[in-house]
Formats: structure tokens, sequence, C-alpha cells
């Protein structure tokens, strides 16, 4: 059973707890890795003696390793290289999706350490099963941590609208989720005393691209998530954009096609998600209504680079409803980027040039000349990163504040 690191500091000051420049330079190791005290001063700005005595404190708590260049000569004072103490600090982070489960163990620094992957059924709501689900594999990882290892927080990512605060989805497409309680569930049964922060996937996709991803300092961009329907994440200023109440960015319900469009699981005709989501690319081509999920979805796609003409056909008609959701997205936002992820990451590949044609048709002229496309670098993992850098966000916050918390 993992415990505190043994070296945990708990006599600490009001004014340690909350230095904020101890969380931005265990941001930047968390984020990037390795990095010499050399380059942390030149990055936040502060002197060698500063940085000093703010990883010193870090390495006290824990938190990262201080260690000598590889390579290093021996002429001079080489400036020791700074690293996340990736096998004693951790996070466990949970991803909801409509047909699958996923829990892992999340190293600071990023890394999946372990995991622990279950189908998941539409068969209606099933917080209970969802919950005694993830709760068993949450108390997996956590046995099956290093000795001396410490879990600093918990995160999970839910394919629906979040309650900020509470972890309550207020609703959840599909499985009929309305106003159920799954962060105080899932907390309760894992059993740590930890409580369990939960984001909407598409917005955690967003995060996660940004921090660690195809994103990476772009400061202003669009996430599309595909599972079942479509989700809709952006970063403004660096920022996610989640609106007055947390419910921002359901791109996936933005009218497309009001007139003759596809019944959207909202109640309305025409929604995005209605025109580009699960059903609509299978409809399209000839797909009984029995066969769902991702794995279907990209067997149309490859069908369709095989040259099967239905398939193109199919994978054509849905990416130019893509294309037109994003032009819209872009005259609107002026994003740096594009990010498809999820099963919208499949259907970009497959219908780029009717996507890149409708942009190229309907963006302004300014906004469209520094727009980049890209696919989720994190793959079929980004809304899993996504939730466990929200699991993390309290330590980099406060790191010493939390450590020290997390000794008693």
């Amino acid at each position: 059973m993992p415990t505190s690191p043994a070296t945990l500091r708990t006599d600490l000051t009001v004014e340690e707890a909350s230095q904020p420049n101890l969380g931005a330079l265990l941001r930047h190791v968390h984020r990037d890795g390795p990095l010499s005290r050399a380059a942390l001063a030149e990055r936040m700005n502060l002197n060698r003696s500063t940085i000093m005595g703010l990883t010193t404190k870090l390495a006290a708590a824990g938190l990262v390793h201080e260690r000598r260049p590889a390579g290093e000569g021996r002429s001079g004072r080489p400036s020791l290289v700074v690293t996340p103490a990736a096998q004693q600090v951790y996070v466990l982070a949970f991803d909801v999706a409509v047909d699958r489960l996923v829990a892992a163990r999340v190293a600071l620094g990023g890394t999946i350490q372990q995991r622990r992957v279950a189908p998941r059924s539409r068969s209606g709501p099933d917080l209970d099963a969802v919950v005694g689900a993830l709760a068993g594999f949450g108390r997996e990882l956590h046995d099956a941590a290093p000795p001396g290892s410490v879990c600093v927080g918990v995160g999970a990512s839910y394919c629906g609208m979040i309650r900020p605060g509470d972890g309550m989805v207020r609703y959840g497409p599909y499985l009929g989720w309305v106003d159920q309680a799954f962060g105080t569930e899932l907390g309760g049964q894992l059993g740590l005393g930890l409580p369990v922060a939960v984001g909407n996937e598409a917005h955690l996709g967003a995060l996660a691209e940004h921090e660690r991803g195809a994103g990476v300092g772009v400061q202003n961009l669009v996430y599309l998530h595909g599972d079942v329907g479509v989700g809709g994440g952006i970063i403004v200023g660096g920022e996610v954009l989640d609106g007055e109440a947390g419910y921002g960015c359901e791109v996936g319900h933005m009218l497309v096609n009001p007139h003759d469009g596809r019944q959207c699981s909202c109640g309305a005709r025409g929604c995005l998600e209605a025109e580009v989501g699960e059903r609509a690319l299978l409809d399209e081509a000839g797909r009984p209504a029995e066969l769902i999920g991702r794995d279907a979805v990209r067997a149309v796609v490859a069908d369709a680079e095989r040259g099967d003409p239905t398939a193109r056909a199919a994978v054509r008609h849905v990416g130019d409803w893509l294309g037109i959701g994003v032009a819209n997205l872009i005259n609107l936002f002026n994003p740096g980027m594009v990010i498809f992820g999820g099963i919208m990451r499949d259907v970009y590949l497959g219908a780029e040039p009717q996507i890149r044609s409708r942009i190229e048709r309907h963006v302004l002229p300014v906004s469209r000349e520094r727009v980049r496309l890209a696919t989720a670098a994190l793959g079929d993992d980004t809304t899993l990163l996504g939730a466990a850098e929200l699991a993390f966000a309290e330590l980099l916050a406060n790191p010493l504040g939390v450590m020290a918390h997390a000794g008693r």
C-alpha cells in the first residue's frame, strides 16, 4: 500500500504554502519534463539562487528530484537538472465514454503508469454500475502504486454536461443521466478521502491537447471530440472557455441543417452532432442499426480509403457537414488551430478535402490565413489525460500545502 514520502514536511508557514512560484516551477517540470535550473531561471525570469530555493523546497516535499546532467564535464559548476518525482506522486484518472470505461494511475509528469479498461453497455442510466467498476479499478491501481508514493488527486472525464464544483452530471445524452451525483458517489466508493474533480470530456480534451498535445504553445484553439455525438472544448487566451454556468462550448448542438436535418438526441433537428456523429456516418454507409461504436466508424473510414463507393460517399457527406461546422467555429473564435479527437479524428482523416473546401469557401480570409488543422496528438488518451490534468490542478496551485495535507 503506498504511503506518503518519508521526507514530507508538515511544518509549513502560510507564506510557503501559498508561494505561487513553487506551483509555477512544478508546472514547468510536470508539463515539459526534466529542465535545468538555468532553463527554469530563464523561463521564470528569476535568478538562480531563487530557483535553488524553490527546487530545494519542492525536493524536500518529495515532488522533484535534482541530478547532474548526463555527460557533463568536470569543469565549472553544472546546472542541476530538475525532474518530476514520477515514482512518488500520482493521481487517479477516469474516463467515462458511451462505450467504455478507463481508469489509470498517472504520474507527476503526465506518464500513464497503469490502466484498466472495461466495456460499457448502452443500457440506460447506469450510475451504480459505472461507479462500482471505476471504484474497483481505482482501488486496484492505488494498491499497486510504488511503495512510499502518494495519491494527490482524482479526476474524471464524463461524456455529458457537468456542474462545476461537485461533479454532478446534469445531462448525459444517450444513456439518460440527469442530475446524477457521479463525483460524490465515486469519491465515496473509492474511499481515499479525496474529492473527485469531474469535467466534460471535450473540455478536458482541449486542456490536455493544449498542455501536452497538438496544441502546445497555441493560445487559442478549438477541440472537437467525437464519441457517439460531438463535443467541443475551446481555449481562449490559454484558458478553457466554460460559459456562465460551466456548460459552454456545446458545439455538437450548433444548428447547421434546420430544414431537413436528422433528429438529434437533444430533441432538435439538424444539430452538428446529428449530421456528423456516429449514427449519421453509419446510416449513410448503409450499416445495420445494431452496428455501433468507434470500431464500426473506423471500419467505414477504412473501407472508404480502400475505394468502397458507398463508404466513400458516406465519409464525403459527413465531412461536408463537419466542414460547415468548423467554418462557423473559425469565424466565431478565430482560433490558431482546430484539433480533431475521438471519432472526429477518423472522420477528419477520411474527409479532409471536404472540410478544407468548406473552410476555403465560407471562412473570412483574415481568419483562415493562420488557422491550422490537426489531429489529437494524444490519440485515444486525450480525455483521460485531461482528467489527470484536472486532478493535478490543486497540487500545481499549492504544492506544499497539498503535500502537507496528504501526509497527515
